[in-house]
């Protein structure tokens, strides 16, 4: 019988590339599906321009009524805290999941208004 002096790891290393090809593409998906808004539908709608002076700050309302601001989670208090320190001219988003309360989305509005933040667009997806 024949005595190993080493361990051919070579094999190893290709089984964990190939579970590290399988975690990477599986986490992308779930990260893309954290956000899964389904927008309202609207016959009478605009397509969205968005102003390029100031960045854009996009507020996402999902299903669940969680409150998102450019992909972070945040409570109604902390997005007020990060709204006031916007400029009054600050170009907003707001994307609404259809599912979501409507008081979530009445509770932002007034928000926005109380901050005076005015150049607010409703997303929603037109009507085919």
């Amino acid at each position: 019988m024949k005595r190993f002096d080493t361990i051919n790891v070579i094999p190893l290393i290709d089984v964990m590339l190939v579970l590290l090809a399988i975690v990477l593409t599986t986490a992308s998906f779930i990260v893309k599906d954290h956000l899964n808004i389904e927008l309202p539908k609207t016959e009478n709608t605009q397509s969205y321009q968005p102003n390029t002076e100031l960045k854009t700050i996009d507020l996402v309302v999902d299903q669940s009524n969680q409150i998102f601001a450019d992909k972070e989670g945040h409570s109604l208090q902390s997005l007020e805290q990060l709204l006031a320190t916007l400029p009054k001219e600050q170009n907003i988003t707001l994307q609404v999941d259809k599912q979501a309360d409507f008081g979530t989305f009445v509770e932002i509005i007034d928000l926005l208004k109380g901050l005076s933040l005015k150049n607010l667009t409703i997303l929603t997806e037109a009507e085919s």
